[in-house]
């Protein structure tokens, strides 16, 4: 029968959120129930409260998760009842043009539970990215699960569900960061600290955390910046053309995702460098470049999906090397709350007191 649980929801935009009673029901074919046990608190639900992302409210808010499996729908062999999963919003189709030429990371039919969840008179919720966690229980789409190790805690876990996975695969999956590349991450918050990691971690030579909040660069250096450059007191481009020997760094990040960003990315890398836009821009911004130095600089500009993740195949794997203390997920969580206490957290996060604040369920 349909379970009833408390939802952290957006009702209308820029209101407040509110907790309010979420009917979940009995799974589907192809959809399982998740016990959910921790939730971060990511930028992107604050977008759907301000109505950033659409107007289909009331929002169902909560994403970066991880649970536990308690109920499957028919059909459902990838993970079994009882199963610590991270849940991700990409569950790729397997049978699109991507999936059938061997790229699934860029799925063109991704999905989600066809049952949607409801306010206790019915209404119908949008559920943010396809999950909706902020809740004890929630209903995804089977392959919305990704079955790693049970060891690792449910607040580190989550987090790779988007912001941390989207940083780190736009620096080593999109950027193909190497060994001995010089790299250069532009916004340090959640995603572009864990670009900053990512890139850290397969042997970049030279990391360079850009940001204009003191703290932030601080919390890079500690996911493995070399360097940091304080954008309110220094040229961008000129400061990370200095640090790469005056040529610009191979590979340079965008985790900010303005007009004014991307172009010091543009002029911040090396010669056939690449710049890797992951921060989101909104639906008004516009960028104007010299079609000649776009021409002349060579490299190549890519737009970074969910950091061309594949989840089954890059969430064990990052949940291993968490595991075995090179990959720090505990950096990343700055407190935890509770569910009454996801609109507090959004004003942390307007003020870049945290990282990431994650709920506890």
């Amino acid at each position: 029968m349909p379970y009833e649980v408390t939802g952290v929801v957006a009702r209308a935009k820029g209101e407040p959120v509110s907790l309010e009673t979420v009917v979940v029901p009995d799974p589907g074919p192809g959809e399982v129930v998740v016990d959910v046990q921790a939730c971060g608190v990511c930028h992107t639900d604050l977008h759907y409260r301000e109505g950033g992302i659409g107007d289909d409210f009331p929002y169902l808010l909560g994403h970066e998760a991880a649970g536990v499996v308690s109920a499957l729908g028919e059909g459902v062999t990838s993970v079994a009842e009882g199963d610590f999963v991270v849940l991700n919003w990409r569950a790729v189709c397997g049978q699109c043009r991507a999936c059938r030429r061997g790229r699934p990371w860029y799925c063109f039919a991704t999905h989600n539970a066809r049952q949607p969840m409801t306010l206790a008179d019915g209404t119908v919720l949008s559920n943010a990215l396809g999950i909706g966690a902020f809740q004890a229980k929630t209903l995804v789409a089977a392959g919305q699960c990704t079955k790693v190790d049970p060891e690792a805690p449910a607040t580190a876990a989550g987090l790779l569900g988007c912001g941390v996975m989207a940083g780190f695969g736009a620096a080593v999956h999109t950027g193909g960061v190497r060994l001995g590349d010089t790299v250069a991450v532009i916004g340090c918050g959640g995603v572009g600290s864990a670009a900053v990691a990512g890139a850290a971690l397969v042997g970049a030579r030279t990391v360079i955390a850009v940001d204009r909040d003191p703290r932030k660069l601080e919390w890079a250096k500690g996911f493995g910046a070399t360097h940091t450059v304080d954008a309110s007191q220094a040229d961008t481009v000129e400061a990370i053309k200095e640090l790469t020997g005056g040529f610009g760094a191979d590979v340079v990040i965008d985790a900010v995702g303005r007009p004014e960003t991307y172009e010091q990315a543009f002029y911040a890398r090396d010669l056939a460098g690449t710049v890797v836009l992951v921060g989101v821009p909104t639906p008004d911004m516009r960028l104007e470049l010299p079609l000649l130095d776009v021409f002349g600089r060579g490299g190549a500009l890519k737009s970074s999906w969910y950091g061309d993740c594949l989840p089954d195949r890059d969430f064990p794997v990052l949940v291993d090397l968490y595991r075995q203390g090179r990959f720090d997920l505990d950096g990343f969580v700055t407190e935890t709350i509770g569910l009454g206490d996801v609109e507090a957290a959004f004003d942390r996060m307007h003020s870049g007191d945290v990282l990431r604040s994650v709920v506890v369920l």
